[in-house]
């Protein structure tokens, strides 16, 4: 437990408030502060100027999977690998620093970001307990979020390999490919 004081709650609730901004679930505040209950609904309530989502965190790794979110969740994945290695962050803040840059590189492509903050913390809550990997690719060498199974001599990614529809349309939220 963290000593009680007025500095570790001031970096707790700027914390909270950072999370909120990045649109993170009220269960990520309540799992990643010290913070009450009460508290961080009233800080939701200040900082985001509405009440927070109800209903529950999802929590299948399928949706990583897919083609258009497992892009995205690699990208920001082999973000967060890269930060935990290079600096000491703690957990929180190299997912927060993480999903930052992660959505400056799809904004930069003209694109809506389609990992959630909350989807991004699942995600690496999945990798921590080996429901989800990552593999590298055998024909681009990109890493890429895998069950955690997967055979990596076989594996081919889902941009080197993309499904028949993928990228046809820029409205239906596909990439273009050249």
């Amino acid at each position: 437990m963290i000593a009680k004081s007025v500095l570790n709650e001031s970096h707790e609730i700027a914390r909270a408030v950072a999370l909120i901004q990045l649109g993170a679930r009220l269960q990520v505040l309540e799992s990643e502060t010290h913070i009450s209950y009460e508290r961080l609904l009233r800080l939701y309530k200040e900082v985001a100027g509405q009440s927070p989502s109800k209903g529950q965190l999802p929590f299948s790794t399928d949706w990583f999977l897919t083609w258009q979110p497992n892009i995205n969740a690699s990208l920001f994945l082999n973000i967060y690998e890269y930060l935990t290695k290079v600096s000491e962050l703690e957990e929180i803040d190299a997912i927060m620093k993480a999903y930052r840059l992660y959505t400056e590189q799809v904004s930069a492509l003209g694109m809506e970001p389609i990992l959630s903050m909350t989807r991004a913390w699942r995600l690496v809550k999945f990798v921590n307990n080996n429901m989800l990997s990552m593999t590298c690719c055998s024909k681009c060498g990109g890493h890429f979020v895998t069950e955690p199974y997967e055979n990596a001599r076989h594996y081919v990614c889902g941009l080197c390999v993309p499904p028949a529809r993928a990228g046809k349309s820029r409205n239906s939220g596909g990439i273009l490919l050249h």
